[in-house]
């Protein structure tokens, strides 16, 4: 498995080694905690890893067990060369069967992992010109009228619609109808479009995309 983001700016080699780890609280939304090359869940260690090696670009950590380990195998990599920060596992052997693995521990591992990198990445250089707050409320306003009537004003509907409907305009298209009007996108801080994940992760938190003015031939200048 491989995630990887547009990084402009290369992370010192001590950051790509530490920040993994350190910022476990972060990037697993509050549920994990790293130690010394562990990343543990209360008391319990979930995964735990030998000494960072040395690698091409990066560092490499060996996979010695834990909780979401079946046995000890693999191998984590995170790396940076030709302007991408990408973080790599190969040979892990997971606890949870295929199936359960595909279903549940793979996108979330995914989800995870993009927004370490975009972490890493950092906000230097943003993807685009900041949206003012007056294109924002504007867009805010759309929106919120358009799911109050596809919700036909009845709150719970309403909540459930609104959940949907930026869910999957923001990773189909980066731009909710209401954005559109308003001339901004949503977009990860590498400059992408957001996943279906982030996207659910930005409704809730806000955390690891940005609001940007849009450039369109159409005249609404970046």
């Amino acid at each position: 498995m491989s995630d990887s983001v547009l990084a402009p700016v290369e992370p010192d080699r001590a950051a790509l080694r530490d920040r993994f780890f350190a910022d476990a609280r972060h990037w697993s939304l509050g549920l994990l905690r790293g130690r010394r090359w562990r990343l543990t869940f209360g008391p319990f260690t979930v995964l735990s890893f030998g000494e960072p090696q040395p690698s091409p670009g990066g560092w490499s950590w060996q996979i010695q067990g834990g909780w979401l380990a079946s046995e000890p195998g693999g191998r984590l990599s995170i790396r940076c060369g030709d302007g991408r920060l990408t973080a790599t596992v190969e040979g892990y052997r997971p606890l949870l069967p295929a199936p359960l693995y595909g279903l549940l521990q793979v996108p979330l591992h995914h989800l995870t992992t993009r927004l370490f990198l975009l972490r890493l990445r950092g906000r230097t250089p943003a993807p685009g010109p900041a949206a003012p707050l007056q294109r924002r409320a504007l867009a805010s306003a759309i929106d919120a009228a358009a799911c109050l009537l596809l919700g036909r004003l009845r709150p719970r509907r309403v909540l459930a619609v609104a959940g949907i409907y930026h869910v999957a305009f923001w990773s189909l298209t980066g731009q909710t109808p209401g954005e559109r009007a308003a001339g901004i996108r949503l977009l990860a801080l590498d400059g992408s479009r957001p996943t279906p994940a982030q996207a659910a992760v930005r409704l809730l938190a806000g955390d690891g995309l940005a609001a940007t003015e849009m450039i369109e031939a159409r005249g609404l200048s970046a």
